[in-house]
C-alpha cells in the first residue's frame, strides 16, 4: 500500500533538501536504563505498528513503509552533572543531521541519556512523517511497552495511510472566500515586515537553547490569560514578539517595514472530523500575526491586539488556506537556483519566529503512567523562520524549547531573548 503526501509534507520534503527538517521529542522515563531491553522494545513496537523501512516517491508524492526488521540502535550518551545541558547539546545535534531520504530508511533516531535515578530517552524524527501529536503518542506506547512485561501483542494499530487533506477547501468553501479576500492585506502585511537580518542566508545551522517554566509563573500566565480574554498561545506570542522586538529596532529608521510578524502552528486534526489519535500522519496548519510593538507597549494591550487578530483566523478556519500558500511557494522554488531558494521565504515571508505550543496534560497525562516524568520538545527552524519556539505544557509546568539559525542569533542574543521573556512573564504574578 502507498500513502500521498500532503501539501504541507510537500514542501518539507522540498525544505528538506535545504535545511534538515528534523523534530525532537525527549521523554524523562524513571529507573534505570536497561539499554539492551530499551532496544528490543523499540524495534519490535516499531516494527509490529508497521513504521519501519520507509520509501519516499520523490517527483509523485508517495511513501511507503516496507515493514520488518528496523535494526536500530540507542544512542546511549556519557552522562554529565548538568543533565538538561547536555540534552540541548544532542537534541541540536541532532537537529542538525539530515535524514537521506534518497533511498529505504528509518524516519527515526534514537539517543538516552542516563541520570542519577532516571533517564532521558529522545526520539529524532523526520518531521515529514508526523506531527507532534503523533510521536506523542508512539512515545507513550514505548514508555508503556518498556516498564510493562513486554510489547503488548494486543496494540491497536496505526494508521499509516491516512487520506490526503489538501482538498480541505473543497468541503470549506468559505474559507476559500474568506482567504482571497484578506489576501490583499495579507500581502500588505508581509510587505510591511521588517526583514530579520541573516549574515549568511546559506549557512542552515540550528542553535538550541531549552529553559522552563515554573509552577507559579504557568499560573500566573493562565491566570493572565482569563482575566484579558487572551488565549494562552496569544500570551505566548505577545511575549515572544515583545522580547524580539528590541532586536528590530531599526524598524524606526525605515519608511515601510515597521511591523514585526511570527507565525504559528495549528493542529487541525480537530477539523478533519473522524481521524483518531491511532491515525499517524501530520496534519498541520498555520497562520501569522502582525504589530509594530511601540516602545512601552503593555503586554495585556499587546496580547489583546493579536487576540483580535487570531480570533478573527480561528472564526474563519483561516489556517486551512495553508495548503495554497504553501503551493505556491513550491512552485515559485522550483523556478530557482539552490542558492536563490535558500532565500525566498527571508525576502517574501519575512518572520521573525513561529510559536508551537502543545498541552500535554490533555494527550497524555503524565499521572498516568509512573514511569514517564518530564518532556521536551525541539522542532528544527527550517528556511521558513529563523526563531521556533516550541512550549510544552507538562503537568504544572511547561518546558520551552527555543531553536533559532545561528546565522541569525548568536548564543548571548538567544540569551538576552529568553532572560526578557522570563522577566516579563515573572511580572504577571505582580498585576503588571
Amino acid at each position: 500500500m502507498q500513502g500521498q503526501f500532503n501539501s504541507f509534507q510537500k514542501t518539507m520534503l522540498q525544505w528538506n533538501d535545504m535545511h534538515a527538517y528534523n523534530g525532537v521529542h525527549v521523554v524523562r522515563i524513571a529507573g534505570g536504563l536497561d539499554a539492551q531491553r530499551l532496544t528490543r522494545v523499540v524495534n519490535c513496537l516499531l516494527e509490529r505498528q508497521g513504521l519501519t523501512n520507509l520509501t519516499l516517491g520523490h517527483k509523485r508524492g508517495t511513501f511507503h513503509y516496507a515493514g520488518g526488521d528496523g535494526g536500530l540502535i540507542i544512542n546511549v550518551l556519557a552522562s554529565g552533572p548538568e543533565g538538561p545541558a547536555d540534552l540541548a547539546t544532542e537534541a541540536e545535534r541532532q537537529l542538525n543531521i539530515v535524514f537521506k531520504t534518497s533511498e529505504v530508511f528509518s524516519p527515526f533516531r534514537f539517543f538516552a541519556l542516563p541520570e542519577e535515578r532516571s533517564f532521558l530517552l529522545g526520539l529524532v524524527y523526520f518531521h515529514a512523517v508526523a506531527d507532534a501529536e503523533s510521536i506523542v503518542l508512539l512515545l507513550k506506547d514505548l514508555v508503556r511497552a518498556y516498564s510493562g512485561p513486554s510489547v503488548d501483542k494486543q496494540l491497536e494499530p496505526l494508521d499509516l495511510y491516512p487520506r490526503r487533506r489538501d482538498n480541505l477547501l473543497l468541503h470549506y468553501p468559505q474559507v476559500l472566500a474568506k482567504r482571497l479576500v484578506r489576501l490583499p492585506s495579507h500581502v500588505r502585511m508581509l510587505r510591511s515586515s521588517f526583514r530579520a537580518r541573516y549574515q549568511d542566508a546559506g549557512n542552515m545551522n540550528n542553535g538550541l537553547k531549552f529553559f522552563s517554566i515554573g509552577r507559579e509563573e504557568l499560573r500566573s500566565l493562565i491566570v493572565a490569560s482569563k482575566d484579558w480574554g487572551v488565549t494562552v498561545n496569544d500570551l505566548l506570542l505577545a511575549l515572544l514578539m515583545k522580547a524580539l522586538a528590541p532586536l528590530a529596532s531599526d524598524r524606526a529608521k525605515t519608511s515601510r517595514r515597521k511591523m514585526l510578524s511570527l507565525g504559528c502552528i495549528v493542529n487541525i486534526r480537530k477539523d478533519l472530523r473522524g481521524d483518531g489519535q491511532r491515525t499517524f500522519g501530520l496534519f498541520l496548519g498555520s497562520f501569522m500575526v502582525t504589530h509594530d510593538v511601540p516602545e512601552g507597549i503593555s503586554l495585556n494591550h499587546l496580547a489583546g491586539d493579536l487576540r483580535d487578530q487570531t480570533l478573527a483566523i480561528k472564526r474563519h478556519r483561516l489556517y486551512l488556506g495553508t495548503p495554497l500558500e504553501l503551493s505556491f511557494g513550491r512552485l515559485m522554488i522550483s523556478f530557482f537556483s539552490p542558492e536563490r531558494r535558500k532565500k525566498f521565504y527571508q525576502k517574501n515571508y519575512p518572520l521573525w519566529g513561529g510559536i508551537t505550543n502543545m498541552n500535554l496534560n490533555s494527550i497524555w497525562p503524565m499521572d498516568e503512567d509512573a514511569t514517564a516524568k518530564d518532556y521536551f520538545r525541539a522542532v528544527s527552524t527550517g528556511p521558513v523562520t529563523p526563531l521556533v519556539l516550541a512550549a510544552t505544557t507538562v503537568g504544572d509546568h511547561a518546558n520551552i524549547g527555543l531553536t533559532y539559525r545561528t546565522t541569525v542569533f548568536s548564543d548571548a542574543v538567544i540569551a538576552q531573548v529568553t532572560c526578557s521573556f522570563l522577566e516579563t512573564l515573572k511580572k504577571l504574578s505582580g498585576g503588571a
